[in-house]
């Protein structure tokens, strides 16, 4: 059987200002990636009862993830992100709000899906309301293992709601960016991510941390142990949505008993390979790697 993942969050479209839209939400790319990885892959979102929640569906049809626990919102519509171009090519995102997944309600099925899961991951990013955050709260207890990778985008970030998950999960995987804010938060600082991954670890008791580092690649802290990686040669056409693939490369392997480098060394691999694709959710399939 296979391995059963659920993701909790946001599922959206990103808007460019040339019109182009593309699906998107981290918990939306993670599931993606799991799914093409091998993963029995679940995602527990919201969408509104309209032409761009109907079109992210079809999406998942085409993914062949269950579009069960994708609840529609007759009232919200369907999440979106702005994409504007400023100054030097530099782009800025407006997370629109409230939409349908600011509403993910509870329902008792839910749980027991979580219940037989490996993994239940979520973002940070669908704590901004208080329906979905308490939805959240109320699965943390059901789940056996929980991976929170922080999505820490102003004014969307709560961080003492951070800081109380970050005492809750089993997994946490973010940038050094948000490794800086998470410190700073605490009024601590750093001077390597090692230091800074210990830290964080012994303040909230995290027992498994990542820190992806873009172009220099990844560390993975434990109590005994730390890896790092180097990120893959490639020619990188963009970054959308490759610490999304990160993740789910790490945990698919993770969950099919694989030991913690093995699972490094695939993670890498799948997000490079992301990283010379346009979008975040590019058409492949497992053989391309050895899952």
């Amino acid at each position: 059987m296979k391995p059963v993942t659920v993701c909790f969050g946001e599922i959206l479209w990103d808007i460019f200002p040339n019109g182009v839209r593309k699906p998107g939400g981290a918990p939306f790319n993670v599931a993606y990636h799991l799914s093409r990885l091998g993963m029995d892959s679940y995602i527990i979102s919201r969408t509104g009862d309209d032409e761009a929640g109907e079109a992210l569906r079809q999406i998942l049809r085409q993914w062949q993830i269950p579009e069960e626990t994708v609840q529609p919102d007759p009232q919200q519509p369907t999440g979106a992100v702005l994409a504007t171009a400023g100054e030097n090519h530099e782009m800025h995102y407006d997370i629109l709000k409230p939409v349908a997944w600011d509403f993910i309600a509870w329902q008792p099925e839910q749980e027991a899906l979580i219940r037989r899961a490996g993994a239940f991951v979520f973002g940070s990013l669908a704590i901004r309301s208080e329906v979905s955050r308490t939805t959240l709260w109320k699965l943390l207890d059901a789940a056996p293992y929980k991976v929170l990778d922080i999505n820490i985008r102003p004014p969307h970030s709560d961080m003492n709601v951070i800081r109380e998950l970050l005492r809750r999960v089993d997994l946490v995987k973010m940038n050094e960016e948000e490794l800086q804010l998470v410190l700073q938060a605490t009024g601590d600082t750093f001077g390597s991510p090692v230091d800074g991954a210990r830290k964080v670890m012994q303040h909230y008791g995290v027992p498994q941390l990542i820190i992806t580092r873009g172009s220099k690649g990844a560390l993975y802290v434990d109590k005994q142990t730390q890896y790092e990686r180097p990120a893959k040669q490639v020619t990188v056409k963009d970054t959308v949505g490759s610490g999304d693939s990160f993740l789910a490369g790490f945990l698919s392997q993770l969950l099919k008993g694989r030991p913690v480098p093995a699972a490094l060394d695939l993670a890498v691999e799948v997000s490079g390979f992301v990283t010379t694709c346009e979008g975040a959710n590019p058409e492949y399939d497992s053989s391309r790697f050895d899952v």
